[in-house]
């Protein structure tokens, strides 16, 4: 139990036993109830206990006024003195009454709308209301129609000075509204000494004892109990913004009866002056004056009340509209991109259903930005947010009535146009990529992007899943015919999306079953004819059913990021398969890499595995990429080199796939960690009219990768014809149906020294 508790358990017990004892051990009783009320409070108050110290602080000065004057009482009655009269003595313990209103004005309560005067106007009609009874029940029949010498002032001041401590007490419970404990507990002090004093006061009149009849003893004892248990409860610590005001129906029916009780107790006492010694001014004017003054008050009051509700309600007001201006700015930020500005894709989806629920079709046009990475990495995140938000600015120029342009995230958009036909919509998707083509201007740097759409005509009969997953398809096929244009959906587009994703999961379980295998081509040295290495390509031959070519398993495993673990797959295989031939012909092996194979972290790690676990050398692998690879900035292509660099360092070579048919920056071919350049079979003659424009390519292709000190090899060779014109241009290495098809490691046939020539 906590001190308070105890505190209380063992006080009211010794309270009631007051009256059982002599006037002069009464008297000590009090003063020493004061005098512990004293300590307690200001044990409190150094431990930092307490809030509202100062009204604290008046409840010490209050006690130890009350104790002062008890002890000096004790000493007079123990000398046997009667207490008659008005002493200094009976001041000192008059002065603890409006020290203990004091200290209860100030406890810490809630101000209602900042205002400290909360509670002064009830507390003002209560006092009038009390001051009419204290006169009609007390002061009129116990001192008024008494002879003056019977009256002892000392004993006849009491009710006057209670009238502080109600008032006080009234405005506590009005301005609190919802009271703490420790408020419980300085009420039930003020009640236990109120009443002692009333009761006192009447027993005092009529001739009863100096030092108190039996409940009035109790009383006062209790009243020092209860004001050590309001300071020892831990709601004393509590500060006034810890309170909640609250209004109460209870509350305001006790109101108005106390509202009534002046008007009542001075009709009553007038009719019965009027039925005695007749009326006199005094008759009329004390209870008339404070009935009247109750009057002014409770005017007041209901005036401040008004304004009080009409503040209440203003700020009702102010706030609902705060609260619907902050809920629009939420929906706002809900339903739209936070960079551009544009709807987000929840706004589009509602959009995409209620166009789609009205019946009247339309169109749905997704596309994104061709080379926005590269933006990002080369310029930074800022001129890559600056460029989108350009982009939307004139995009949003194009817009017809209705349209709604989004922003689904990083560099995707869409344009839903309602009522649209399929040619008109192709076309908005072109002019959307003509605004795209133009150059934008961006932190002082000219920026030069293209963009890639699919579109998708719809009606009434689709769902706006189904919209947005083949708008999607669309956008896909426009991105695998080279980008920078925009590609209509049709039924067929869905069927190698599907076809995809089902390759894709037979490609999975046909890795875990092991029914995949790695074939091997030829790639022979022009001067001398003979096999310098081998490329790897992956063969897939489910069983009990045709092959199936890479064209269609690849792009899939690209698509589902298959594609490393294939990637992986294949590395190993070579490796150990090259190995079983290096070592008697020196034939090393090529292998294919996929971008996403060298965005892995740990690439370097994973081909250095390979070689130890299969025995080949460094220097007898070539590692085939493809030149967009290597074009660009930032964190990606700088891994890439450093991926390359370090695999250079230990004798593996690099080759650029394809080269001539991606980029057309040479720049890296003189920079970056690269061996040889694979010409692609598209740059090799396919009829007599075009050898010459051809062979002019082919021989810059070679002059440029000699004078870099790179090695050549051209691909594709399917006649003798292209043998010999790449011999006489200087190419040095050939790769095709020429040389040999290829083959399962077990029936690889190499090309040895002094087999016939290709001239």
């Amino acid at each position: 139990m906590r001190a308070w508790i105890w505190y209380i358990a063992g006080g009211l017990p010794a309270a009631v036993l007051a009256p059982y004892l002599p006037s002069f051990a009464r008297q000590l009783v009090y003063a020493i109830g004061g005098i512990v009320a004293i300590v307690v409070i200001v044990r409190q108050l150094r431990a930092d206990r307490i809030a509202r110290r100062r009204a604290w602080w008046c409840m010490v000065a209050a006690m130890t006024c009350a104790a002062t004057a008890n002890f000096s009482w004790a000493v007079a009655i123990g000398l046997g003195g009667t207490g008659a009269g008005i002493r200094w003595i009976d001041a000192t313990y008059f002065a603890m009454y409006p020290l203990i209103a004091a200290g209860m004005l100030g406890q810490p309560i809630v101000r209602r709308y900042g205002s400290a005067l909360a509670g002064f106007t009830e507390a003002g009609v209560a006092l009038c209301t009390a001051v009419v009874v204290t006169w009609v029940l007390l002061y009129d029949p116990f001192v008024r129609d008494r002879p003056a010498h019977s009256v002892d002032f000392s004993i006849a001041i009491f009710p006057a000075l209670d009238l502080l401590i109600l008032a006080t007490a009234v405005r506590m419970v009005v301005a609190a509204g919802t009271l703490r404990a420790t408020h419980l507990l300085l009420l039930g002090g003020a009640a236990c000494l109120l009443t002692s004093d009333v009761l006192y006061f009447v027993s005092a009149s009529l001739g009863g004892a100096w030092a108190g009849s039996g409940i009035t003893s109790a009383g006062w004892s209790a009243t020092y109990v209860f004001m050590c248990a309001s300071v020892l409860h831990p709601s004393a610590a509590q500060p006034p913004a810890d309170a909640r005001p609250s209004s109460s129906r209870w509350g305001t029916v006790i109101y108005g009866i106390v509202v009534l009780i002046g008007p009542v107790a001075t009709g009553w006492s007038l009719l019965r002056e009027l039925g005695g010694r007749g009326l006199e001014v005094v008759d009329v004017a004390v209870p008339l004056v404070p009935t009247a003054l109750s009057a002014v008050l409770l005017v007041i009051r209901l005036g401040h009340a008004g304004r009080v509700e009409q503040r209440r309600a203003h700020d009702l007001r102010a706030a609902l509209h705060q609260q619907s201006q902050m809920q629009a700015l939420l929906r706002h930020h809900a339903l739209h991109d936070a960079l551009t500005g544009l709807p987000n894709r929840r706004l589009l989806d509602d959009r995409l259903t209620e166009l789609l629920a009205g019946g009247d079709g339309g169109g749905l046009i997704l596309f994104d930005l061709d080379g926005f990475k590269d933006v990002n990495d080369r310029f930074g995140h800022p001129t890559g947010d600056a460029l989108l938000v350009e982009v939307a600015r004139r995009l949003e120029s194009l817009l017809s009535p209705g349209d709604t342009l989004a922003r689904l995230g990083g560099d995707e958009f869409a344009l839903l146009c309602p009522q649209v036909a399929e040619p008109d919509l192709l076309a908005r998707g072109e002019r959307l990529l003509a605004e795209l083509r133009r150059p934008v201007e961006v932190g002082g740097a000219e920026l030069f992007v293209s963009g890639t759409a699919g579109a998708r005509a719809f009606t009434a009969k689709y769902s706006a899943t189904t919209v947005l997953a083949d708008a999607d398809v669309a956008l896909y096929a426009a991105k695998a015919a080279g980008k920078d244009r925009v590609v209509g959906f049709d039924e067929e587009l869905r069927d190698q999306q599907l076809q995809r994703s089902r390759t894709a999961e037979r490609l999975r379980a046909a890795l875990a079953a092991d029914e995949l295998a790695v074939w091997y081509q030829p790639i022979v040295a022009l001067d001398g004819d003979r096999t310098v290495g081998v490329e790897a390509l992956v063969r897939w031959c489910p069983p009990g059913s045709a092959p199936i070519g890479p064209d269609r398993f690849i792009p899939a495993a690209e698509a589902s990021g298959l594609i490393v673990a294939l990637g992986d797959w294949v590395l190993n295989r070579a490796c150990v398969d090259a190995a079983g031939w290096y070592l008697d012909t020196g034939v090393g092996v090529s292998v294919n890499v996929s971008p996403r194979q060298l965005a892995e972290p740990d690439f370097v790690a994973r081909v250095h595995a390979a070689l130890a676990a299969s025995g080949l050398p460094g220097d007898a692998l070539t590692i085939e990429i493809t030149e967009g690879v290597l074009v660009g900035a930032g964190p990606q292509a700088e891994q890439t080199i450093a991926h390359l660099t370090a695999l250079r360092a230990i004798g593996v070579r690099v080759a650029i796939d394809d080269f001539g048919t991606g980029y057309s920056s040479l720049a890296y071919l003189r920079d970056l960690p690269i061996d040889v350049l694979k010409i692609d079979r598209s740059f090799l003659p396919h009829s007599r009219d075009d050898v010459a424009g051809q062979t002019a390519l082919v021989r810059a292709i070679v002059d440029l990768a000699r004078s870099l000190g790179l090695v050549t090899v051209a691909e594709g060779v399917e006649t003798e014809e292209h043998a010999a014109l790449l011999r006489d241009l200087g190419c040095d290495r050939v790769q095709g149906f020429l040389l040999g098809r290829p083959a399962p490691a077990a029936g690889l046939e190499l090309v040895a020294p002094g087999a016939p020539s290709f001239a």
